[in-house]
């Protein structure tokens, strides 16, 4: 009876040493990276139990403004210590005099850390080289001056740039392929999404120290500074945007109360986005959370762009022959033919009716376009760039139609039968019914004319590179596929865009004293919304300058605004003066 329950209890010893070397398989050899379903990553979890490290530089690529200076981030020289040091005797004394602090401060601070920190954080105090060279030569373990990365928290274009965080669902999903540690940050919005790829860390720049298991130092290691094996990572992504421009716009932006809405300014030559505001601003404790503000960039989302689309119309009517000097609309009339209870301008002939953005005339114009040919309008807002994408996207390294922006494409009609209906086409010949455009598509078309025609595609990026400056690629000027106006159209536009400011009567007369001379469009928008028993209104004014040798395209708009709200033709003056006096003060 005995030997059978040794036998049994063998067995049972046996089974249970079968489960523990299982389970032992497991942890150190099958799921040693993704243990349970958590997805726990044991080596990492190793590591950190017998080390203490400071995180320099997640490794992650940056943005840099066109000139190369940082627009994410800043690196700081600063003074690192560890919180093993509390245990130590050392020369706190020495190293207060390098830096001018208070021994107890350095001490205190020490004292009370559970990890490396960077004296003076969240302002850490920041070093001057000699400071650095004296502190290193001290050679005290735990002390270490060094550069550290700080990524901004608020930075100007936060919705162009975008943002990033921890999703490691979305990280697996995106790169199936590819091993990445669970923490790393990936693109969620923006050109942080757009460029991801590239973005991604090759590895951290880092201290590491060894300790013991009360948190000690193991004297006989000496602290490791860990970097990413590839000299060339990470990689910067060095926009178009110019420091003072986005900084400038984005001050006026909020100057002028504008609470949705924002401006584009587009260089006009090479077609790249020199700054771009949108509003309201993200809100960094609860980013995607619309009600208070949200990440959605509104200069790249289609708005109903209101008398903005009579430009496309113009364009139409020019090439058909719809128009001489001789022909007179009645402004005293409704697009249905009824008497106007708010506009009693009379008869007009076609420059001022653009001018003074009579709805008469360009209803009356849409409904003989649709005769012709029901497609016109689409075509002409195609040719103008107002609809498609206008962003830049090609092949380009193992990338195949990569969009450097992340766009809405505009629409003229919703429904294929309306084309054919007169008043939906006398509602869409003034930019209202179904007519869509983003405020980037708007800038475009503007430059597209003061171009003479010439489509391109907008850029926000101009080159990838090395961490040492060299060029991993570059993103080249291109033209938008697809048929454009002739230069014959659109000297016929630049005139009337310029009539628009000049005529004592035109909607942007408000702008003939600037200093720069502008030709442009106003646009008011019904959106059909309500606040309260007030409709809500989007405004623009898009147009370019200096008039004679254009340089700048500009767009600023006011979505869903009471009609008691100011345009934004002061908000684009502002604008149009500070870029006057900041041209003229470099020259």
């Amino acid at each position: 009876m005995w030997k059978k329950r040794a036998v049994i209890w063998l067995c049972l010893c046996l089974a249970g040493l079968m489960v523990l070397l299982a389970r032992l398989i497991q942890l150190q050899l099958v799921e040693t990276e993704h243990f349970t379903k958590r997805g726990i990553n044991l080596l990492e979890a190793s590591v950190s139990q017998r080390s203490q490290e400071m995180i320099l530089d997640t490794g992650r690529g940056n943005f840099l403004y066109k000139d190369g200076t940082p627009i994410t981030h800043q690196s700081k020289p600063v003074l690192i210590l560890f919180p093993f040091l509390k245990k130590m005797d050392w020369d706190s004394k020495h190293v207060s005099e390098i830096i001018g602090a208070s021994e107890y401060a350095l001490e205190y601070a020490v004292e009370k850390a559970k990890k490396p920190f960077a004296y003076g954080e969240p302002n850490p105090i920041e070093l001057t080289e000699p400071q650095m060279e004296k502190i290193n030569a001290l050679q005290i373990p735990g002390v270490f001056a060094v550069e550290k990365k700080y990524h901004l928290t608020q930075n100007p274009a936060e919705h162009l740039i975008g943002i990033t965080g921890e999703n490691e669902t979305l990280l697996r999903k995106r790169y199936p392929d590819k091993e990445l540690s669970s923490k790393t940050m990936v693109g969620l919005t923006g050109m942080e999404k757009s460029f991801d790829e590239f973005l991604l860390p090759d590895g951290k720049s880092k201290l590491v120290y060894h300790v013991d298991a009360t948190g000690g130092p193991l004297f006989g290691i000496n602290v490791k500074y860990v970097e990413p094996a590839n000299p060339f990572y990470p990689v910067n992504i060095k926009t178009t945007l110019d420091s003072d421009l986005q900084e400038m716009v984005e001050q006026l932006v909020d100057a002028h109360k504008i609470e949705r809405g924002g401006a584009v300014l587009l260089d006009i030559e090479t077609n790249s986005v020199l700054a771009m505001v949108s509003r309201p601003a993200i809100n960094q404790a609860d980013p995607f959370n619309k009600e208070n503000g949200g990440t959605e960039n509104l200069m790249l989302k289609e708005q109903i762009i209101g008398s903005v689309f009579k430009t496309a119309v113009t364009a139409a009517a020019i090439d058909y022959e719809l128009i001489n000097p001789s022909r007179q609309f009645d402004c005293s009339k409704t697009i249905t033919g009824e008497p106007d209870p708010l506009f009693q301008y009379g008869m007009l002939d076609f420059s001022t009716s653009f001018a003074r953005s009579c709805n008469n005339t360009f209803a009356t114009i849409a409904k003989e376009l649709k005769e012709i040919d029901p497609n016109i309008l689409e075509n002409y807002a195609e040719k103008l760039s107002l609809i498609g994408s206008v962003g830049w996207k090609g092949d380009i390294y193992h990338f195949e139609d990569f969009k450097q922006l992340q766009e809405d494409k505009g629409r003229v009609f919703l429904a294929e039968n309306a084309k054919k209906d007169d008043n939906f086409v006398a509602l869409t010949g003034i930019g209202q019914h179904e007519v869509r455009a983003t405020p980037l598509a708007v800038a475009n078309m503007m430059a597209t004319i003061a171009r003479g025609g010439n489509k391109k595609m907008v850029r926000v990026a101009s080159k990838i590179e090395y961490k040492n400056s060299t060029s991993l690629l570059d993103f080249k000027e291109q033209e938008i596929e697809g048929e454009t106006i002739s230069p014959y159209t659109a000297m016929k536009l630049q005139k009337l865009l310029r009539e628009v400011v000049v005529n004592k009567n035109g909607t942007g007369r408000s702008l003939q004293d600037l200093p720069y001379e502008v030709a442009g469009k106003s646009g008011t928008g019904e959106t059909g919304r309500m606040h309260g028993e007030k409709p809500l209104y989007n405004k623009w004014f898009a147009g370019y300058f200096p008039f004679d040798k254009p340089k700048y395209a500009l767009v600023t708009v006011r979505l869903e605004a009471t009609g008691n709200t100011s345009s934004t033709s002061p908000l684009f003056a502002d604008i149009v003066k500070e870029i006057y006096n900041n041209d003229h003060s470099q020259n």
